[in-house]
């Protein structure tokens, strides 16, 4: 049997609507693959990859700072409907994690983490990360400036009360140093019925050194089974706490379609809590989230 390839890119919870255009870019690049007959997951690695050298998204080349003003930490995650995973956390110094955690499902291994990561990463060869873009030192700048003011009106809540100096664990010394969630994400469904899914993310801000949030963990920032692919984007520990794409993915398997799971999802959490959806079921592309979202969703036309 052959089914229509789908597939649906993310930009981020938080990232302005004027970023579509690289979804566009990102969403017809998996399409192309898809179109040529290549798989669920080589669609969604390429279009997470396409976002990634984008430089405008939190993620790749785009990556944010972390609060020293100096620290670039990446995670990413792939996943496919046949059982391939492999994920990178806490890895510093290369332009495209996403691809470092598609070379993870060739190892014995699920997930490589910080140095680890790092040097599994420069033995495969992978490019350099060229270092942060203007647009990661401006969005520093207006963290820096809130902290600065104590303006935490745009700072998840669980961030106000932080005492940051009192477990500060950067080398630059917290007095010298004194946008925000996005994830980019793609799910993907080929001819064959296959699903996959990929994340990428540069991290939240502000955030400790080493802080892994829920991209590189299947079942929270995304999963994919033989049912659909689901990928999440927002706080991060408010969606690990949720399990959310597993939980929105059992729903789809249960017979919603995307769009009714999604919305539930995004159901599950307060207002004030970042959060945004894309998942894919044989049903077709869901999307939903409580915040901006540069978003885009293509189905292979009939011939």
């Amino acid at each position: 049997m052959t089914f229509t390839p789908f597939i649906a890119v993310h930009g981020g919870v938080g990232a302005p609507k004027a970023f579509s255009d690289g979804c566009e870019t990102a969403t017809a690049r998996g399409m192309e693959l898809l179109r040529g007959g290549q798989d669920a997951l080589a669609a969604a690695i390429a279009a997470a990859e396409v976002l990634e050298d984008d430089g405008r998204f939190n993620a790749g080349s785009g990556s944010s700072l972390r609060i020293d003003g100096v620290t670039l930490e990446t995670d990413a995650a792939v996943m496919d409907s046949t059982g391939k995973l492999g994920a990178v956390a806490a890895l510093q110094g290369f332009k495209n994690p996403v691809r470092v955690a598609e070379a993870v499902t060739t190892t014995p291994h699920l997930m490589l983490v910080g140095e680890g990561a790092r040097e599994f990463a420069t033995k495969r060869g992978f490019a350099p990360h060229p270092g942060p873009t203007p647009l990661a030192h401006e969005r520093y700048a207006e963290v820096m400036k809130a902290m600065r003011e104590h303006d935490y009106s745009d700072i998840p809540a669980f961030w106000r009360t932080y005492d940051f100096k009192a477990d500060w664990n950067f080398e630059r010394p917290y007095d010298d140093v004194f946008a925000m969630c996005d994830t980019i994400g793609a799910v993907a469904m080929d001819a064959e019925g296959r699903f996959a899914a990929a994340v990428s993310t540069g991290g939240s801000a502000p955030m400790l050194k080493g802080r892994v949030g829920d991209s590189p963990l299947p079942g929270c920032g995304y999963y994919a089974g033989s049912e659909g692919a689901v990928v999440a984007t927002g706080i991060g520990e408010a969606i690990i706490m949720k399990m959310l794409s597993k939980t929105v993915y059992d729903w789809i398997a249960a017979g919603a379609h995307p769009q009714e799971a999604c919305e539930r999802g995004i159901a599950l959490f307060p207002e004030e809590i970042p959060v945004g959806l894309i998942a894919v079921s044989r049903e077709g592309t869901g999307t939903h989230n409580n915040r901006e979202m540069p978003t885009h969703q293509l189905a292979l036309a009939a011939n």
